[in-house]
């Protein structure tokens, strides 16, 4: 038997090596991958993550409106409103070749009331994805907007400051600019307050848009809501007298306020001229000044019941006291002070009544130029009123050492001191309100604020008794208003030049009380640089008073205490026949 032999298998050469390497291979590929993950994963994940959010993590601003600025009964002053911003993507212009629809774009622009070459300017670079074209259009701008179908056009929800009373209360309440930032007025002195804080919502989204998590979201914070003293009927009274009279006498400017006596609430403050802060074509700055807080003016004669109440509170004089003019004038260090004609002897009412500058002289140099000038600062003279507004000036009240005669004869008449439209307000309504001191605000109290008696209640009452008869018989007969006691003082006072000395224009003012048998009210009107001849305080600033007194006696129902006088005047600027 023949045997076969076993052939002895061989492998082919390199087959072992072949596989180690192959081993070898596949195990340095595993091991990078390895190290690559546990380098993304543990050592560096942040870039990675931050791509991946990029991608997927989406947030949401939750926009809050401005809060509201309203008067004392809850009337909208200031208000925001959504409208439409467009804007545009101009990566997602170019990635459409947009620009080619050359029609489109010259109708967008003429939309915007602008040229298209500017307009097309704006979105020529694709590196950029978000340009402004138009800020806050109207809502038929909007909606053309939307029926041209621009690609890379879009619009947003913005806010829009709107002040439904336009230039009424303009100086008051400010503005802001169009991203909504107070500027102006209350609008820049709260803006913190009236702005809040927006709320935000982050979440994820899948390739497919869809929301696959709620990461987190945080609640906004409402803005709160400004509720001033003011009354929008009675501020939108002031105003119209106002305007009408500054314009009938071709003044510079005026201003008025209404004060609440047992409160001192500011009832209106108004400034002609004003501005619309709704129509910012036209802004001019000297129109957007508060001159009823920033203009200061020297006082002239209505400071005078300030000479007499001082007069009093000293115990130099008494109400019944008489003080002999002869001969109408004086001489003090070589300097004259007359009244326009001799009045003789005068009793402390009909000094108020003629508005003598003798009178009160004789009674300031008897009294001393120290006492009174602590009644002109017991009066807010020289201070800030409380109110708390940008722009308050202070006046200038002097404190020095020597005075001369003559310095204080101008002091007792209203020179030599200066004092601002809301300042003089104050001091009248702390002569209404018994001698109580109190800050003057701009916001709605619901008790009135606490007080100092800085004077005796009987020299208060006996004062504004003279005035009375200021208003019945003397020179401000025109401040008079029907069915009520009116009691107030005028005064007409030179301007200084830049240069010094006074040059030919004129202050007229007028500050009252109303009604006397139980004070509501302190009214002040000022009249600068009046056009016409009569630029008096009886003839440009009284009617204003009396006009603005009526309407508001009737606005806040205050009976008549003087029903015997029932005369109606007739119709015309002022209420003259």
């Amino acid at each position: 038997m023949v045997m076969a032999k076993r052939k002895k298998r061989t492998e082919p050469a390199g087959t072992r090596w072949r596989f180690y390497i192959a081993v070898t291979v596949l195990f340095g590929v595993f091991s990078v991958l390895v190290a690559r993950a546990a380098y993304i994963q543990v050592v560096s994940p942040e870039r990675f993550s931050l791509q991946g959010d990029m991608r997927s993590l989406r947030s949401d601003s939750l926009p809050v409106q401005r809060g509201s600025i309203v008067d004392r009964h809850g009337r909208e002053l200031a208000v925001s409103v959504p409208v439409e911003t467009v804007w545009a993507d101009p990566k997602r212009i170019d990635e459409h070749n947009a620009l080619a629809d050359n029609r489109r774009w010259q109708a967008l622009a003429e939309t915007f009331r602008m040229n298209r070459e500017a307009l097309v300017d704006k979105v020529d670079d694709p590196s950029k994805r978000f340009v402004y074209l138009q800020r806050k259009v109207t809502p038929s701008e909007a909606d053309y907007v939307k029926q041209l179908k621009i690609p890379g056009v879009y619009l947003k929800t913005e806010s829009r400051r709107y002040y439904p009373t336009g230039e009424i209360a303009a100086h008051l309440v400010g503005l802001t600019n169009i991203d909504g930032e107070g500027q102006e007025g209350l609008e820049l002195l709260y803006d913190e307050h009236l702005t809040g804080q927006p709320g935000k919502r982050v979440y994820r989204k899948d390739a497919q848009g869809r929301v696959v998590e709620e990461i987190s979201q945080t609640e906004a914070q409402q803005p709160k809501q400004l509720t001033l003293s003011i009354d929008q009927r009675i501020q939108a009274t002031a105003y119209t007298e106002l305007k009408k009279a500054v314009r009938y006498n071709q003044a510079t400017s005026g201003s008025a306020i209404v004060l609440d006596v047992d409160t001192g609430e500011i009832l209106a403050m108004v400034n002609s001229p004003s501005f619309n802060p709704n129509n910012r074509a036209d802004l001019q700055s000297f129109r957007m000044r508060n001159r009823a807080i920033t203009d200061s003016y020297e006082p002239g004669s209505t400071v005078k019941p300030l000479v007499v109440l001082s007069a009093l509170e000293n115990g130099r004089h008494k109400a019944g006291d008489i003080i002999d003019t002869s001969p109408g004038w004086m001489r003090l260090g070589g300097r004259r002070v007359s009244d326009p004609r001799n009045r003789g002897e005068l009793t402390l009412t009909e000094v108020l009544k003629h508005s003598s500058n003798v009178g009160v002289t004789k009674m300031a140099l008897d009294l001393g130029v120290d006492p009174l000038l602590q009644t002109y600062a017991d009066a807010g003279f020289g201070s800030d009123t409380g109110v708390a507004l940008l722009g308050e000036g202070m006046g200038l009240l002097s404190d020095r050492r020597r005075w001369s005669e003559f310095e204080i004869a101008t002091l007792s008449y209203g020179y030599g001191l200066s004092v601002t439209t809301l300042q003089l307000a104050k001091a009248y309504s702390i002569i209404a309100s018994g001698g109580v001191k109190r800050p003057l605000t701009i916001f709605r109290q619901e008790s009135p604020l606490p007080g100092e008696q800085v004077f005796n209640p009987d020299n208060t009452l006996a004062v504004m008794h003279m005035m009375e008869e200021v208003v019945r018989d003397g020179t401000a007969k025109q401040a008079q208003v029907p069915g009520y006691r009116i009691a107030g003082k005028t005064g007409t006072t030179r301007k200084t030049k830049a240069t010094g000395g006074y040059g030919d224009e004129y202050v007229a003012l007028f500050a009252g009380i109303a009604p006397v048998s139980n004070p509501e009210v302190v009214v002040v009107v000022t009249i600068n640089e009046p056009g016409t001849d009569d630029y008096y305080g009886g003839t440009a600033a009284a009617p204003v008073f009396s006009n603005i007194v009526a309407q508001t006696m009737r606005l806040l129902n205050v009976p008549p205490d003087n029903p015997d006088d029932t005369e109606i005047r007739a119709a015309g600027f002022g209420g003259q026949q």
